[in-house]
């Protein structure tokens, strides 16, 4: 198929290009190389997918939809994966705008493009922050109608156009809510990766709280298997994919002192408002629409996170985190 994968130097829209490719899908990634983070992690990405000789590039922000136009006309793709948006908690409450221009504008530009190229298949990628104040293990039925972020807020505005699309012009649309997503190559504002890079060069660990908070550490590979697996036709569903086992924080930074070898040094501050205690995803639905499980447990990904931040370390030591 011909699959637009916007976000692709992300995270997260990097591994499932990388893996829609090596399926010999062809692939355009667009992305527009913001600086929220260093770019050079960024172009790191892009330049592991181009040398797929099935995958194309375009710097295209998704808040532009005249660009996104001739992107459409030209590419025609059967497919949308939206993984394009601007995440982090503390920063939208910072910067709130220019996440409702890219995460609710540039979801409903890809939307309407949709309906006018007759694209039958739309993916959103959204976030399990839209559980703050729930009780794990949380399930996709909760109502998660008060968000404590803005990036929160934005993420349930664009889950709730892209219902509005299927509504309307039978768009087949999946949105999956992913669960602290790391790995190697992951995002440098979020703990696993500024937590190894910390350990590794002798850097205190600045850590909100005592530590006990728990996540449910996703490994990257899972996320983007589970993706992949929701382009079948499905209808409108939400999906948490999530491990399902919640960890504290100090779990990970165990692990990262054990593979490193080396030992952490803790710079406690307070608690932050906007962040959650605890984030538990319930998979089932997962498993029972997708047939998806997660196969990567928190022992192997951190290890495998800190062997690709060794092995790359002659740039990644310069990365601002």
């Amino acid at each position: 198929m011909n699959i637009l994968v916007t976000g692709a130097g992300g995270f997260i829209g990097h591994k499932i290009a990388e893996k829609l490719l090596l399926q010999n899908h062809d692939v355009l990634g667009l992305d527009n190389l913001n600086s929220y983070y260093d770019q050079n992690l960024k172009k790191w990405r892009i330049n592991q997918l181009k040398n797929f000789s099935n995958f194309n590039f375009k710097k295209v922000d998704i808040e532009n939809i005249e660009n996104l136009k001739f992107v459409f006309r030209d590419f025609r793709p059967q497919v949308i994966v939206n993984e394009a948006a601007r995440a982090g908690v503390r920063y939208s409450i910072e910067n709130p705008d220019v996440y409702f221009t890219t995460n609710v504008m540039g979801t409903l530009n890809l939307l309407k493009l949709c309906k006018l190229y007759h694209i039958d298949k739309f993916i959103l990628a959204s976030t399990s922050s839209l559980y703050a104040g729930k009780e794990g293990p949380f399930l996709e039925d909760y109502e998660v109608n008060k968000p404590i972020s803005p990036y929160a807020a934005s993420k349930k505005s664009a889950e709730v156009l892209a219902y509005t699309y299927h509504f309307l012009y039978g768009i087949d649309v999946n949105v999956l809510r992913y669960f602290t997503v790391y790995g190697p190559a992951g995002r440098p504002d979020m703990s696993p990766f500024r937590f190894i890079k910390w350990v590794l060069e002798g850097t205190p660990l600045t850590i909100y709280g005592d530590g006990s908070q728990e996540r449910d550490f996703t490994y990257v590979d899972d996320i983007a298997d589970g993706t992949i697996k929701a382009l079948k036709p499905i209808g409108y569903e939400i999906i948490n994919l999530g491990s399902g086992i919640p960890y504290p924080l100090t779990k990970m930074i165990s692990l990262i002192e054990r593979y490193t070898g080396k030992k952490a040094k803790l710079n406690i501050e307070d608690f932050q408002k906007a962040d959650m205690r605890k984030t538990w995803a319930d998979n089932k639905k997962a498993k029972s629409f997708l047939g998806w499980t997660p196969e990567i447990g928190i022992e192997e990904g951190i290890r495998k996170t800190i062997k690709w931040m060794i092995k790359n370390w002659d740039w990644v030591k310069n990365i601002e985190v």
